[in-house]
């Protein structure tokens, strides 16, 4: 059996911690670099809780190995992911550091949710090796990982990279075209956008949002995709409902000024208490539970359902 890729990650915070797990988890040894020397000190114990809480074999944490500086932890890796903060300079310069560090065979990927690849990469040298996986958070608990090439990524970066995330049990998608947001974050903020301006436009409460989704198409989501649901209804009851619909959802190019004054006043949401809705302690600590209890629950069931 071909020995198992070694992996460098970029980045021990949210995402960084928790690809590591997922590799680490499939037998791959894992290093990670952080500047944050409180992050990373901390990475392998909250690998291990992760781990833990999971029902998994605590000892895949052991395979993660944390290092204090970028080189030495991209030096041996044939596959290498950035997951560091949303800054396009930052990772420009953090790819440009990769370059020179690493292997000339080890392909080199962002983990941006919305920046261009083609943006942070194209400063590289060798731009064939280059692309883009984008990991749903929490990474081991939400399948999906979008592989996004640019112009210059070549057919074997792509197909080695699906090949790779598939083995490590994740769904990985190929996006054929680099745009901002790619696929899903795309969806999702198209659904946003159209969110806000209800209750912007005095339709609804924001609570009320919330619950028509959670309670109607939300609830088929999970197996039933937007475009399965109008092959499912009929392209011509979808373009009939087009007819109606479209011309009265939002369709401004820039941020809603509902959601400006938001943020301009001070409400951020839950870490200031108050953004849509307002939020106690408590119900921020039910809600983010109820969230990775159904996670969970849905990993487990994928997984029991694969073995039978």
């Amino acid at each position: 059996m071909a020995e198992k890729p070694h992996i460098g990650v970029i980045g021990a915070g949210l995402m960084g911690h928790g690809i590591a797990q997922v590799f680490a988890a499939h037998g791959h040894e894992v290093t990670v670099y952080d500047p944050n020397e409180a992050s990373l000190g901390t990475l392998r114990e909250r690998i291990q809780t992760n781990l833990r809480d999971l029902g998994q074999p605590e000892s895949a944490a052991e395979r993660v190995s944390a290092c204090r500086t970028l080189p030495e932890t991209v030096r041996n890796s044939q596959f290498i992911v950035e997951a560091a903060l949303e800054d396009l300079a930052l990772k420009q310069q953090i790819f440009a550091d990769i370059e020179q560090a690493a292997p000339a065979h080890a392909i080199l990927a962002s983990n941006t949710s919305v920046i261009p690849i083609t943006a942070i990469m194209q400063g590289l040298r060798d731009r064939t090796r280059a692309l883009g996986t984008h990991w749903w958070n929490p990474p081991f608990l939400v399948p999906l990982v979008e592989v996004t090439g640019t112009q210059w990524t070549s057919a074997d970066a792509v197909a080695r990279t699906i090949a790779l995330h598939e083995a490590v049990g994740k769904t990985a998608v190929h996006v054929k075209r680099d745009v901002p947001g790619f696929v899903g974050n795309r969806l999702q903020h198209a659904l946003w956008r159209e969110a806000i301006s209800l209750v912007e436009n005095g339709i609804c409460d924001a609570e009320t949002v919330d619950t028509v989704i959670k309670a109607s198409f939300g609830r088929r989501l999970a197996v039933l995709g937007p475009l399965e649901n109008a092959d499912l209804v009929g392209t011509d009851l979808t373009l009939a409902i087009h007819r109606t619909v479209l011309p009265d959802l939002d369709r401004r190019a820039g941020p809603s000024p509902y959601l400006e004054t938001l943020v301009s006043t001070g409400k951020l949401g839950m870490k200031s208490g108050e953004g849509f809705r307002q939020w106690t302690p408590r119900q921020q600590a039910v809600l983010r539970s109820r969230v990775l209890q159904h996670l969970k629950a849905a990993l487990a069931n994928a997984e029991t359902g694969s073995q039978t």
